[in-house]
């Protein structure tokens, strides 16, 4: 899928249609602090193993977050819905 580097859209901030530049994010590290790790590093020391049957496969495409920065407010934000999927992704001119 193809898409616009600079885009015509919406801006919640400024309660008006502004030009966006559009930027894929970046995933970031996952916090070793939060409950979900604490908990998984918990079970998984020492003896025992893996606590749940490994992942097999994995999806054939990657969900893709948006990220839309207005030119007027510089402020950032993402679509309401959780993302879509596409297989290829390229911003173009």
């Amino acid at each position: 899928m193809k898409m616009k580097k600079k885009i015509k859209r919406y801006c919640p901030y400024c309660k008006k249609h502004t030009v966006h530049t559009v930027e894929l994010a970046k995933k970031r590290k996952a916090s070793e602090l939060t409950w979900g790790q604490r908990q998984f590093r918990r079970v998984t020391s020492g003896y025992g193993g893996y606590p749940r049957p490994l992942p097999s496969g994995s999806k054939p495409v990657k969900k893709l977050d948006l990220r839309y920065k207005c030119s007027e407010c510089g402020r950032m934000h993402t679509r309401r819905s959780g993302g879509f999927r596409a297989r290829v992704f390229e911003l173009v001119e």
